[in-house]
């Protein structure tokens, strides 16, 4: 089973500020490239992910810190619950890796990647119903419309759909590489990169509902930040990254009033201090180009 090298490992050691029989909370463990070093360096770890296979993963490479963690099965968003479950009211830092892993992308079967033909699947859960299958076929219009512009930002949104819809009233379309033949016919002139990276991923983050709820999410686990605790955020793309940069924003920011107004009368105070994005170094690019798009957002609880 292959799990991708962690992204900016060492910048989020840094960022989390690692100490031993600290708590550490990885919302998104995957292979556990991150929450490894977490326990190595002697914090404390309560780990989640929706996807079986991490935590079967991390369950065998954590071994040798038994005693030091608890695993759950779940999404990060029900992070509250999960604390409360372990009894666990304030953590020293969170870490969220919102890219999918490289196991979820080279694992044909799983059906996230327009490389392989193979079904329409895309569930980061495999317990939940929706698959990529369901709303390709299942979708109307309009919605797949929506998709495709508002998770995709793909300007050929149009002529992809109409090809779907006339593709579909002939037979289900059940495998990604069917899919892929449509969006190629569908993009012209294409030359650089694959012309299915938006659609796919446009897809995908429908099947597993990634941005909404993160806003609340990411204000849930703040909150359960020590004072001087850190949450460390790695986005890939622009429109996870807007909704945590526009977040942290707000918790870093004391009036929130219209600037129109002569005085503040919102009240709201700022509750954290927020630090300039960080990109992969060039040294980590040339040896993990699926560094490329990943940027690390970090936010310290006053």
């Amino acid at each position: 089973m292959s799990y991708h090298v962690p992204i900016m490992l060492d910048e989020c050691m840094q960022a989390l500020n690692v100490q031993k029989d600290k708590l550490y909370f990885d919302g998104t463990l995957g292979g556990g490239g991150h929450s490894s070093e977490i326990l190595r360096r002697g914090g404390l770890l309560i780990g989640t992910d929706r996807d079986d296979d991490a935590i079967n993963e991390c369950e065998k490479r954590f071994a040798p810190y038994q005693g030091r963690f608890k695993l759950f099965r779940t999404n990060f968003k029900n992070a509250a619950a999960v604390l409360d479950e372990a009894s666990v009211s304030q953590i020293d830092g969170a870490l969220l890796d919102l890219g999918i892993s490289s196991h979820q992308v080279d694992c044909a079967e799983r059906g996230f990647s327009y490389r392989f033909d193979a079904p329409l699947d895309m569930r980061m859960d495999r317990t939940q119903l929706l698959t990529a299958e369901m709303v390709v076929n299942d979708y109307d219009e309009k919605d797949l419309l929506r998709l495709l512009f508002e998770y995709g930002e793909e300007k050929f949104a149009k002529r992809i759909v109409q090809n779907i819809l006339k593709s579909r009233s002939v037979k289900r379309i059940e495998t990604t590489g069917e899919l892929s033949e449509i969006v190629k016919r569908s993009v012209p002139g294409f030359t650089k990169g694959n012309p299915c990276k938006k659609t796919f991923q446009a897809i995908r983050i429908e099947v597993n509902n990634e941005l909404r709820g993160l806003d609340k999410a990411v204000k849930d686990i703040f909150a359960r930040l020590k004072s001087g605790g850190r949450l460390a955020i790695i986005t890939f793309h622009s429109l996870e990254d807007r909704i945590v940069k526009q977040t942290f924003r707000l918790l870093s920011t004391d009036c929130i009033c219209d600037k129109s107004l002569p005085v503040c009368v919102c009240g709201h105070k700022a509750e954290g201090i927020a630090f300039t994005k960080i990109k992969p170094s060039n040294k980590e690019l040339e040896e993990n180009h699926r560094s490329a798009s990943a940027t690390l957002r970090v936010i310290e609880k006053l």
